[in-house]
């Protein structure tokens, strides 16, 4: 059975936002099991008014990832997408948050209707919440105030120090660290740094999992800084943000682009203060990293993107080069 196992690979795949959906896409067509722990802090947009108005956790990058993985029609997953555009109390909510919304209360539990949800979506692989909960997401700033709510976050004009969740010993998914326990590779990101990657991590159960598991553990670098969150970071800074909140190193490989931004596309990033991120390779290896180069970026309608399947090619080379250590 084990052989069986290591053969397919069971990859865990943590994060939420634009980048994780990215790299789904790419993985699902791989003969990989896969599973997406996905953060439950947010607070904006149709998934904090679902999450305000109903008291369960926020569907929105939960939604997503359910559409990254799905196996449907184009049809279907562009209707499960579909944003309302009216100006009434539908207005701006996605079709998806609602049938999220409407299964959660069918099921009477927000994991058990994600679970029912991918089978009508036939989602490939498995897609859980870090915890069956809402969670509130604080930054404390350098300057020692203290935002509270995910997308405020990046609003403020300053630095941040730290972020922490509330409540501080909100229970895990029992499901996702089970799923970090059996993995035979966890995959950390691309996505917001802040208020993507660290809500799912500083959930105890699922940091604690991450940490203690012996499996090759690979961060995905975003491309490109986030003002608000990661202005004028490096690859090496994003990595010591990790370490300092989960109070030790713990990734061994570091996925990163090899190849310039046009300028073209760079000049359009300009107006949000967003600039490629820099890769201090020599850094990154003092931190104890494999640091993987490739050329991993994608031009999509004027946006830098993570190429989806060039990405999904060298995890899985990754799997295949790591599968005698796990043995």
């Amino acid at each position: 059975m084990k052989t069986k196992r290591y053969q397919k690979g069971n990859v865990v795949v943590i994060g939420g936002g634009t980048g994780l959906s990215v790299l789904l896409r790419g993985l699902k067509q791989y003969p990989v099991n896969l599973t997406a722990i996905v953060t439950v802090a947010d607070d904006g947009g149709s998934s904090g008014r679902i999450r305000s108005d109903l008291n369960i956790p926020p569907p929105g990058d939960i939604r997503n990832v359910l559409a990254a993985l799905s196996d449907v029609e184009p049809l279907v997953e562009e209707m499960f997408q579909y944003r309302f555009a009216s100006k009434n109390e539908l207005g701006g909510h996605s079709l998806g948050n609602l049938i999220i919304a409407a299964m959660t209360s069918i099921t009477g539990d927000f994991a058990n209707g994600i679970e029912e949800m991918s089978k009508v979506l036939n989602v490939r692989g498995r897609v859980l919440p870090s915890a069956n909960q809402s969670l509130l997401l604080s930054a404390e700033m350098e300057d020692g105030t203290v935002i509270r709510g995910e997308s405020k976050i990046p609003f403020s004009g300053k630095k941040i120090r730290r972020v922490y969740l509330t409540p501080e010993h909100v229970k895990a998914l029992p499901q996702a660290v089970e799923a970090i326990e059996e993995a035979d590779m966890i995959i950390i990101g691309p996505g917001s740094l802040y208020t993507s990657i660290l809500p799912n991590l500083l959930v105890k159960e699922i940091g604690e999992a991450v940490i203690n598991s012996a499996v090759p553990k690979v961060y995905i670098c975003n491309l490109m800084t986030q003002a608000g969150e990661t202005l004028h970071y490096t690859a090496s800074n994003h990595i010591e943000a990790l370490y300092d909140h989960m109070g030790e190193r713990f990734i061994d490989y570091i996925l990163v682009n090899n190849e310039d931004v046009p300028e073209e596309i760079r000049s359009l990033y300009d107006k949000e203060m967003a600039e490629p991120v820099k890769f201090d390779v020599e850094r990154l290896r003092a931190l104890g990293l494999n640091v993987v180069y490739d050329k991993i970026i994608m031009n999509k309608n004027g946006l830098i993107r993570h190429d989806t399947d060039r990405v999904a090619e060298i995890i899985v080379r990754l799997i295949a080069e790591t599968k005698n250590q796990l043995a």
